[in-house]
């Protein structure tokens, strides 16, 4: 017997209505911690309003949404086959002539439709908001103000100058510079053919200075073989140049690698420029194709929760298989981080790392089902 598209309408009705107020209630929580955190966290500085706070708190949302997805995903899908076990409605089902299969589709279904939302929609703009709530943070909470950029043509970036001596005789104003390599050794961390731009207070040009290299120690830039234009004297040239910074190698490195803050689509690209610069991209690929297994994870979540959640109250043990369930829930999010991790250091393959948990959650409630229903 074919299910009927109005009881398709009302089984995914139901999943998606109980996935939408999980999830809002998980998010609520998680709002109301990280506002306490960054209350806490603002109380060590000032100036920081209340509304600030408030709004870094939301842009932070989407982050923790898309971690929190799966297990919404899950739980939900438990309490919707439980509540219709309870409501005797999967007896009636089954007393139709529907399969299991059959009234699991719609919500498998939904499911597919929310992972490829998730990555398609939700990740663009959940990285848009990391990325600015990482400025508010990182100027209002940890007052940084540095900032990278890597693109095809090298890297750029910017910090602030207080004043000290670069050299033996040369004093800088206090404002900022840029910097700019077109080739980068990861190895040593070291910057060839070096441009710096020198900016008083008030974006006023000061100077510029060319090197063949440049290299990152700690709390200063040590530039070699360098070229000083100044504006309104005679180029100089200097053997060696010293720059002041707290910027550190960790920082650069996380400032441009960190997946959350790169969306979706731009993922390919970015990861072929982190390669052409000579850096390991693999952490952005077990990222990458973690997005891309999301729908696939999503149905197999929903298999799991069917597995532990769709018997007949008759047959007893509902409450264990759902405690089973909840475990099992957990120990895939655990599984998951520590493959994740396995292929971000390069241990194993980026795709199998990322693919592996869905592959086998969505085989293992597959095989259970089957034996449970089918057996």
């Amino acid at each position: 017997m074919n299910i009927t598209l109005t009881l398709s309408r009302y089984l995914a009705r139901t999943y998606v209505l109980n996935m939408l107020i999980l999830l809002f209630a998980l998010l609520g929580v998680i709002y109301l911690f990280d506002t306490v955190e960054l209350i806490r966290r603002a109380s060590k500085h000032d100036a920081v309003p209340l509304g600030l706070i408030l709004q870094m708190s939301l842009l932070k949302l989407p982050e923790v949404g898309q971690l929190l997805f799966p297990f919404a995903v899950l739980f939900s899908a438990m309490f919707t086959f439980w509540q219709l076990n309870r409501r005797s409605e999967l007896i009636v089902l089954r007393s139709a002539g529907f399969s299991v299969w059959q009234f699991l589709a719609p919500v498998i279904a939904v499911a597919l439709v929310a992972g490829a939302l998730q990555v398609a929609v939700i990740n663009p703009i959940g990285s848009l908001f990391v990325g600015k709530y990482k400025q508010l943070e990182n100027y209002y909470l940890d007052s940084q103000d540095s900032e990278v950029a890597l693109f095809k043509g090298g890297l750029w970036l910017r910090q602030s100058t207080d004043g000290r001596i670069l050299d033996e005789n040369d004093d800088v104003e206090k404002g900022y510079v840029i910097v700019h390599a077109r080739k980068i050794q990861p190895l040593g961390w070291v910057l060839k053919n070096v441009t710096v731009f020198y900016f008083g207070q008030g974006d006023t040009f000061r100077m510029r200075l060319d090197a063949k290299e440049a290299k990152l120690e700690p709390g200063q830039w040590v530039f070699k073989d360098t070229n000083i234009q100044k504006q309104g004297a005679a180029s100089l040239t200097r053997e060696k140049i010293l720059l002041p910074t707290s910027l550190t190698i960790q920082d650069i490195e996380e400032s441009f690698s960190s997946p959350e803050s790169v969306p979706f689509w731009s993922l390919p690209g970015h990861i072929q420029t982190l390669e052409q610069t000579g850096f390991d991209a693999s952490r952005l690929r077990v990222y990458y194709h973690s997005l891309l297994s999301q729908p696939l994870f999503f149905a197999a979540m929903v298999l799991l929760a069917a597995s532990v959640s769709i018997r007949p109250p008759r047959m007893g043990g509902t409450l264990a298989l759902f405690i089973m369930g909840v475990f099992v829930g957990f120990v895939v999010f655990f599984l998951s981080s520590y493959l994740q991790a396995l292929g971000a250091s390069q241990q194993i393959p980026p795709a199998l790392a990322a693919w592996s948990p869905a592959i086998v959650c969505f085989l293992l409630g597959l095989t259970a089902i089957i034996n449970f229903e089918d057996g």
